[in-house]
């Protein structure tokens, strides 16, 4: 073969080399340069600085009065295109707070996880020995609900609330389960000590606003558990955190009698400290229907035994006899009793429940209950 054909195929051959290496390098260095860029692009996001969260107080012609999260107020310039009004939220530069855009949320609390959407499974059937407080529940918040037009007829309008009070564990937060269940109302549950908030103001915001959305989804119950957190008797001297738990009081009683007519929303209260409520909350217009929850009867006692029992094995036992030996005791303690009796039976390997361990159940909670009596005693001298 002639050397010039050899030297030329060699030649061939380191072109297309290079002309492939070139070709790689080029699309590496296009992957390269677009990978840079994106995680220019990532880190220029990462370096910007968060904006503020303000609110709209007036809006006088180019000018715009904001309100910050720290309460300060400011008057700004309006740049931001959006037709703004009194009570908007808009997103501010931190520095300046050039107004950049107008946001849809208007509420500082998020009202809507106070709502229950799945409906407790507790009815007033189950329920012993509270025949007359589910009377007046069912009279006073389910019957106003349910036909309106009964009191339209006799010309009298319904109470606005009830105040459920009495020794804890007496069935208060059950009648208000039960009621849930059987009014296709909108069920809102709030704890008192929920509406106390840090901030001056903060508070009476979130009543005003859990009333509102009560009104919007009307018919509506607001149950409000232990109360006395919020509606306990003012004093005149007080710390500063009184003074706004007085406050946000305030404006609770606002809301239940004030000019804004409450519809078809009924409120409930809870409390195990009547005495320490404020009157103006108990006074008529307001939770007017006092419903004392007592200790249960003997004849409560056995309803309240046979509906905790009504799913268990027992073997021969006599509630009679178990009634006369929990004289004094609440609903709740009974359960305690019933969850007892179970767990002597697991520790036997039975599946049966017996007389005796009901005894010994009742036995057990009497005897917790005298220690921590005991040590209440050698605490406080």
């Amino acid at each position: 073969m002639p050397k010039e054909n050899t030297q030329s195929k060699d030649l061939d051959k380191a072109l297309y080399s290079y002309n492939f290496n070139s070709s790689n390098a080029d699309e590496e260095n296009k992957v390269l340069r677009e990978t840079v860029s994106h995680m220019k692009d990532q880190l220029a996001k990462l370096m910007e600085k968060p904006l503020m969260i303000a609110e709209v107080k007036d809006v006088i012609g180019d000018t715009i009065l904001i309100k910050i999260p720290n309460g300060n107020q400011f008057s700004v310039n309006k740049v931001c295109k959006d037709k703004l009004v009194p009570g908007d939220m808009i997103l501010v530069e931190q520095r300046n707070l050039t107004v950049l855009e107008k946001i849809k949320t208007t509420k500082d609390f998020n009202v809507e996880k106070f709502v229950i959407i799945e409906k407790p499974t507790l009815k007033f059937k189950d329920i012993g020995g509270l025949e007359d407080q589910i009377r007046e529940v069912k009279e006073v918040i389910e019957l106003p609900l349910k036909k309106p037009e009964l009191f339209k007829k006799v010309g009298i309008s319904p109470p606005k609330g009830i105040l459920l009070y009495g020794e804890p564990g007496t069935g208060k937060t059950i009648l208000a389960k039960a009621v849930a269940h059987s009014t296709n109302a909108t069920f809102i549950e709030i704890v008192g000590s929920e509406l106390v908030q840090k901030f001056i103001g903060e508070g009476a915001k979130l009543v005003k606003e859990v009333f509102e959305l009560a009104r919007a989804k009307a018919p509506a119950i607001i149950f409000i558990d232990e109360i006395d957190a919020l509606a306990s008797k003012r004093i005149e001297v007080g710390t500063s955190g009184e003074r706004e738990v007085q406050r946000t009081f305030m404006q609770l009683l606002a809301e239940i009698d004030g000019f804004k007519n409450l519809g078809d929303v009924k409120v409930i209260g809870c409390t195990n400290r009547k005495d320490i409520l404020d009157p103006a909350v108990t006074r008529p217009g307001r939770l007017d229907r006092l419903i004392e929850v007592p200790l249960p009867c003997e004849k409560g006692r056995k309803e309240i035994f046979k509906i905790h029992t009504k799913k268990m094995k027992v073997d021969k036992v006599s509630f009679g006899s178990l009634v006369k030996k929990t004289e004094g005791m609440s609903g709740a303690e009974i359960r305690a009793v019933c969850t007892e009796a179970g767990y002597f039976a697991i520790r036997e390997d039975r599946d049966t429940i017996t007389q005796k361990d009901f005894v010994s159940a009742i036995d057990k909670v009497l005897k917790t209950e005298a220690a921590e009596g005991k040590d209440y005693l050698t605490m406080f001298g």
